[in-house]
């Protein structure tokens, strides 16, 4: 039987299953008490006074845009190796994403490139914490100079940089519950920041721009009141039965993590030796989710180029992904700022030769070792 290991599986299962009964049986199935409940457990967890649900790290991302008000006119610092999102939610508020280049050890933002691209059109920095891996922030912070942070930790649930966890390095945290995440609402995301007045706006403008909630409403005494709308708001509202299974997922994100850095502990055994493979380095400063494992490819030492090695793995069972791409190469980009791949050289080289490896929960000690013996007899 031909084996088949997929880059990324979610773990659901009895726990997730039984969780769905609460606001199945109740009947409150949009954001009510499980959400809440998510959302206190997971600031907990990330140790910031506020989280606050949505539908995506997309919204999560636009969210902390327009509370710092982001309008047309203004600018936007993002990585050119990202998920288009990062860029995408920029252009949502009218305002411009200039892009950075990335540093190639670890995929992220370089901050030294921060520092060319800052005008006094610069009203905020989206460092993205790549694969699970956080930004290097005091650096960021530095060239930043009060500039606002919005980390784009969609990968980065139960990451921490210095000791302190993702979500509470900058001004706002934006978080993926996506399948292809550590953990999982089947889609979802969350804002976290430690600024109150940004919490109250943002609670606000996921939903609708209502100055009361539908659970205050609901449960309040006079039925007849429906909430004042001071701000243009969005409906981007996580349901309760997301917040129920992404109740259970979080008790679970530091076992998956410590499950997931015993294997990349394993691939960086093993595969360190390939000459023609980069593997990921992590320093003593940063604690890796993991989200997910990706090797650079140097296609001047390989015996395929990237794209090859990825079509031999396919054929023999093991699925791999680029790691994500750039931004500045994709059309719509290159065609609306007239940008050239070669404008961020780092970016580039990932976009073309990034290789993420099958690292998640559902895989046993064969699959991972089975992994290994191919990529080592690639030739």
């Amino acid at each position: 039987m031909k084996r088949n290991i997929y880059i990324s599986q979610p773990v659901l299962g009895e726990d997730e299953w039984q969780s769905l009964k609460e606001p199945l049986n109740s009947g409150w199935v949009t954001q009510g008490p499980k959400v809440k409940e998510f959302e206190t457990s997971f600031a907990e967890r990330h140790n910031v006074k506020h989280a606050l649900a949505c539908t995506s790290a997309t919204t999560a991302l636009h969210l902390a845009l327009i509370a710092l008000n982001i309008k047309e006119g203004d600018e936007v610092i993002v990585p050119a190796f990202t998920w288009i999102a990062t860029a995408n939610v920029v252009l949502y508020c009218g305002a411009t994403p200039i892009f950075t280049d990335i540093e190639l050890s670890t995929f992220n933002i370089d901050p030294k490139d921060i520092g060319h691209r800052i005008t006094d059109k610069t009203k905020a920095i989206i460092p993205v914490h790549l694969f699970g891996l956080c930004a290097n922030m005091d650096e960021i912070k530095e060239v930043a100079n009060g500039i606002p942070l919005i980390e784009d930790a969609a990968c980065a649930a139960g990451a921490s940089y210095k000791g302190i966890p993702a979500g509470g390095l900058g001004d706002f945290g934006c978080f993926s519950f996506h399948p292809r995440k550590s953990i999982t609402t089947g889609e979802g995301g969350m804002v976290t920041t430690n600024n109150s007045n940004y919490a109250e706006k943002i609670d606000m403008l996921r939903n609708h721009g209502a100055a009361v909630s539908e659970e205050q409403r609901h449960h309040g005494p006079k039925p007849f009141i429906l909430p004042d709308f001071n701000i243009l708001g969005f409906n981007y509202r996580m349901t309760d039965l997301q917040g129920a299974i992404g109740v259970e997922q979080l008790k679970k994100l530091d076992i998956f993590i410590n499950e997931r850095k015993k294997w990349a502990e394993y691939y960086e055994h093993e595969l360190s030796a390939i000459e023609w493979i980069a593997t990921p380095q992590v320093d003593n400063n940063y604690n890796h989710g993991w989200q997910s494992y990706v090797l650079l490819i140097d296609e001047s030492k390989s015996p395929h180029l990237r794209n090859e090695i990825m079509e031999i793995l396919q054929a023999k069972g093991i699925s791999t992904r680029p790691g994500t791409h750039a931004v500045h190469m994709l059309n719509y980009y290159k065609e609306k700022y007239g940008l050239s791949p070669d404008d961020y050289p780092n970016a580039k080289t990932a976009n073309d030769c990034s290789m993420a490896i099958p690292l998640h929960n559902r895989m046993n000690e064969e699959d991972f070792v089975y992994v290994v013996e191919t990529l080592k007899s690639i030739g």
